[in-house]
């Protein structure tokens, strides 16, 4: 009976981060410094640039977002690695597409450069 009570305490805890996910599509960059959160500090590399439906007039400037490629925007095939990045939102792309514009170091731990543009799920 306590093996049957942990596989559902499991299953309702994957059940609800994946519900806390958020589905977007991420493109990648390659310039940094400044930026619209931190002018001319520089931040590192595991960074990402939020499109006009995020940026809420710098709400999101500081968060720390978790990104999941979930397969290709375009038709190339496989671009996911299988894994996840962690990135703090320090600018602002105006007009940007995407949901959210990844640091290039950022991308290439969750995805394949020759991809290009991504979905991915955020939380």
């Amino acid at each position: 009976m306590e093996n049957y009570s942990l596989f559902f305490v499991g299953m309702v805890a994957c059940l609800i981060s994946f519900a806390l996910a958020t589905l977007g599509i991420a493109t990648f960059y390659t310039k940094y410094v400044p930026s619209a959160c931190f002018g001319n500090q520089d931040q590192g590399k595991m960074i990402a640039s939020v499109g006009d439906a995020l940026w809420g007039n710098r709400i999101v400037c500081g968060k720390i977002f978790t990104m999941t490629c979930m397969g290709p925007q375009n038709p190339v095939p496989h671009p996911c690695i299988g894994k996840s990045v962690t990135v703090n939102i320090i600018d602002h792309y105006p007009g940007c597409p995407s949901t959210i514009d990844l640091s290039q170091e950022a991308f290439t731990i969750i995805a394949s450069l020759v991809a290009g543009v991504i979905n991915v799920d955020y939380k």
